[in-house]
């Protein structure tokens, strides 16, 4: 089983979700995975009876989720599934590279035997991941980790809030853009390079691993442009660093 974030609550003292925040989760995981596709019609009356709860909570979490951009709300038209706005991906890719960066200079100085084993145990299970249902949750968990072990696991919640475009377009490249391989053997090199003590490293092996999600957009937006909004203005991006 996958560790537990350091200093993270013991599940007895986590209270039980609300049924607003069941619900957000639930609709929130359909539209990552596709599952509810852009431009998809979401029902209130389907969503409740399928997550066996009543309509306002399902209302509640579909104006979250459009806070977010997931969710288009049309008055007297219902609530749709947005598009993939590509400038939301980068720039939620800006933030998260940003926080989990700067991050690591503390997830060094802190690393330890305990906590690589701890790490060790994501990764040995992500390398037996052959779908992306299975990998997803664990790349959060290693991504989440880092930041736990750096003392910044708050930090979480900010990248969360911001990256639900950004998240679709991973889940998107997940799905045969690029293999689970190539993020598993990401992941494990800017470990490696934590545990051996090199900042340099480690920060270059995770901002090269955070932009894949910059190159897979490009290809996914030209094999299928439908999913995705006209972009507001000219694209600029930073580049996928080469490895040395």
């Amino acid at each position: 089983m996958a560790p537990s974030l350091p200093g993270e609550p013991t599940p007895s003292a986590v209270r039980p979700p609300s049924n607003r925040e069941l619900a957000y989760e639930h609709i929130r995981e359909l539209i990552v995975r596709g599952d509810e596709p852009p431009g998809a019609l979401l029902s209130e009356n389907d969503l409740a009876l399928r997550l066996d709860l009543s309509r306002t909570p399902v209302r509640e979490a579909l104006l979250l989720l459009a806070q977010e951009g997931l969710v288009d709300v049309r008055p007297q038209r219902g609530s749709y599934v947005s598009l993939i706005d590509p400038d939301m991906v980068r720039q939620a890719q800006f933030i998260r590279e940003a926080i989990e960066i700067a991050s690591l200079e503390a997830c060094v100085a802190k690393w330890n035997p305990e906590l690589g084993a701890g790490v060790e145990e994501i990764l040995a299970a992500q390398d037996d991941c052959s779908t992306p249902e299975e990998f997803y949750p664990l790349d959060e968990l290693f991504h989440r980790t880092l930041l736990g072990i750096a003392g910044h696991e708050f930090a979480w919640s900010a990248v969360q809030s911001a990256k639900g475009h950004l998240d679709r377009a991973r889940y998107l490249g997940l799905s045969g853009y690029r293999s689970i391989a190539d993020y598993a053997a990401d992941h494990r090199r800017v470990h490696e390079a934590v545990a051996s003590g090199s900042l340099d490293a480690a920060q270059a092996e995770l901002r090269s691993h955070l932009r894949f999600v910059l190159d897979d957009l490009d290809q996914i937006q030209a094999a299928r442009p439908e999913l995705f909004r006209v972009p507001r203005g000219p694209e600029r991006r930073p580049a996928r660093p080469a490895r040395r």
